[in-house]
């Protein structure tokens, strides 16, 4: 144990000399949650919108009202001919173009369909969606009011009620800012360790530690303890964020989340030890670092669902810790269940620790390369 207590004093002190480290430690979760928190948006609004409207009349007036009420889109243009609404939107000063034909009042007031064009930028899919799901949506609101006043029933024929649980609000920041936490963590574990013991060997300090009696197995335990309270700290500051700056509600046990979130950070350490172990440069530890990065962001369904990826890409998001923690993040903050909903993400986490520690300890070699 003393031979690990001296391992950790040696990592501590080199963290203490190191404020660039130390900097990232408080400053990496607090600017990329600030960041990604406020820039991550999936609910688009106030779309800049460009009307034609050839028939100047109450009907049209009143649709163009549903569509500003709604908040997506901001009329700002009303233009003259549909040319202009084209050269709007191909200048992109408009992302969407709404037309009128001149007999569409006509057309409503004898209760025959009346056409409106809606025109969507679409070089812009999540804007592109968004628009057409809500212009599809506004016109179908509008088409009941309008059969249910002809019809003279006193409500709607279907009376759908759809109770959206745990974010009933569809607020992004909910969703999106425990996910950054998690990726936050997973960056600067696996850079912060990928470098490790490639920064020891190219400093030389690594023959001092090769003279020692100390072990492969407690110079890992020694190299990742101080990285693990690194973790805590970085993860108590972006709860503090989240709550404070976003007001991310925490409906579940802290306490559960805080243990639990020890495997996802040894399952992470693992993973930049092994990278440590691997690569012979810290240019190649940093550059194998940002290779594992981009899945862990793109296939762990942090930014994307997984279940709309094709099945070989949604087993590789197996392979992933983030993937796992995210359930538990997401289930504990969002939807305040424990640990006996969690069992499998746990358990995944604790055999990717296990492995990547194991198969790190017996990669290391006592000697230098």
């Amino acid at each position: 144990m003393h031979r690990i207590i001296a391992v950790l004093k040696k990592e501590f002190l080199q963290m203490r000399r190191d404020r660039m480290t130390l900097g990232m430690v408080f400053m990496l979760p607090l600017v990329q949650l600030l960041l990604f928190g406020f820039a991550i948006q999936t609910e688009v609004k106030h779309i800049s919108t460009v009307v034609f409207d050839q028939s100047l009349t109450g009907e049209s007036r009143g649709l163009l009202d549903a569509f500003s009420a709604s908040g997506y889109f901001d009329i700002q243009y009303a233009a003259n001919s549909y040319d202009d609404v084209n050269e709007m939107i191909d200048s992109g000063q408009a992302k969407v173009g709404i037309v009128f034909p001149p007999d569409f009042a006509a057309n409503v007031n004898r209760g025959v369909s009346a056409p409106v064009q809606v025109l969507v930028d679409a070089s812009d899919n999540m804007v592109a969606n968004q628009a057409i799901a809500i212009a599809n949506s506004i016109g179908l609101l509008k088409s009941q009011e309008i059969l249910t006043q002809k019809v003279s029933l006193s409500g709607p024929p279907y009376d759908i009620r759809v109770r959206p649980l745990y974010n009933p609000d569809g607020i992004t920041a909910y969703y999106m800012v425990p996910a950054i936490l998690g990726v936050v963590v997973t960056m600067t574990m696996v850079l912060l360790t990928s470098m490790g013991i490639v920064r020891e060997r190219e400093r030389g300090t690594l023959e001092q530690l090769m003279v020692t009696p100390i072990r492969s197995l407690e110079l890992m335990i020694g190299k990742i303890a101080p990285y693990i309270v690194m973790g805590y700290v970085q993860i108590t500051v972006a709860l503090i964020i989240g709550v404070v700056v976003f007001g991310v509600p925490i409906r579940g046990s802290l306490l559960e989340l805080y243990l639990l979130t020890l495997f996802f950070i040894t399952a992470s350490l693992g993973l930049g030890l092994l990278i440590s172990n691997i690569a012979k440069t810290q240019m190649q530890a940093m550059q194998m670092g940002f290779f594992v990065m981009l899945p862990s962001i793109l296939l762990s369904g942090f930014m994307f669902p997984r279940d709309a990826m094709p099945r070989l890409v949604y087993y590789i998001g197996d392979i992933i810790p983030l993937t796992y923690y995210l359930d538990i993040i997401r289930g504990i903050v969002l939807k305040g269940i424990g640990f006996s909903y969690l069992v499998g993400q746990v358990t995944s986490l604790l055999v990717f620790s296990v492995v990547l520690l194991i198969i790190s300890t017996l990669k290391f070699k006592k000697k230098i390369a």
